[in-house]
């Protein structure tokens, strides 16, 4: 009787794809309707990073929510990223770029009003993290806190977290279109390699024998890794590794 350990396979997607969103905003320069669109998903998936940034320099949340739609709506309306480099390619990297010159705009130019200077405001409040995600990260992973680092490294370990948030976010959906929500909700726990409880108790939920748990959970765990590294692959330019940005992801979570 044949193996049925194939089945365990997940099949690895192709993350050399011709247009990724980042790679549709850099090799068009901002101009086409299809980089307008991949800008505007990009920008409002990394609003967190690009805020808690701005609110370290910032007097107050209020001022730094401010500055954040402001820096946006410049991106969005007036700058684009037409300084992109492609031989740089990472998104997160040039973001980082922008704001720190935008905030130095902001300091020459301290007499310009506070609320957008005349930069009409879009709507790019914070979307909150799916339910499953709900805190600072993927459940179990060990992460620093971003007040007791530099403010690079802040901006990295927030980047990576958003980065978790997202593909945590795919998975539970792509769960639920298959009809299988209830087993995400039951198994999520050990996505990040463990749990409180022990899997015999997820098993008892779902109906099915240890043996079959333990296969459900290395399969999801293998979905939200490609998950993640789709997530990646649509924030770097052409050349750069996806195994080299998975790296520097779970080094800014750690802190190091």
């Amino acid at each position: 009787m044949a193996s049925d350990s194939n089945d365990d396979r997940v099949p690895a997607p192709d993350y050399r794809m011709a247009a990724t969103r980042w790679t549709q905003v850099i090799l068009s320069k901002g101009e086409s309707s299809e980089a307008q669109m991949a800008l505007k998903d990009l920008t409002e998936a990394y609003y967190q990073p690009v805020f808690h940034f701005i609110r370290e320099r910032s007097p107050n949340e209020d001022a730094a929510r401010d500055l954040t739609q402001e820096f946006f709506a410049r991106v969005l309306e007036r700058y684009g990223f037409q300084g992109a480099d492609p031989g740089r390619g990472r998104f997160r990297s040039f973001l980082l770029g922008a704001v720190k010159h935008f905030l130095s705009e902001q300091r020459a130019h301290a007499h310009r009003q506070k609320r957008g200077g005349g930069v009409p405001h879009h709507s790019l409040d914070a979307p909150p993290l799916p339910s499953s995600a709900s805190g600072s990260s993927a459940p179990g992973l060990q992460v620093a806190d971003e007040s007791t680092l530099p403010p690079d490294a802040a901006f990295d370990r927030l980047w990576a977290t958003a980065v978790l948030a997202r593909a945590l976010s795919q998975l539970e959906e792509a769960c639920r279109t298959e009809g299988k929500g209830r087993q995400f909700e039951i198994l999520q726990p050990w996505l990040a390699g463990g749990a409180d409880r022990p899997q015999s108790d997820a098993a008892f939920q779902l109906g099915l024998s240890e043996s079959a748990t333990r296969v459900a959970i290395h399969r999801l765990r293998q979905k939200f890794k490609g998950a993640v590294r789709s997530e990646l692959a649509q924030t770097v330019g052409p050349g750069i590794s996806v195994n080299e940005e998975l790296q520097h992801l779970f080094s800014a979570l750690g802190g190091r």
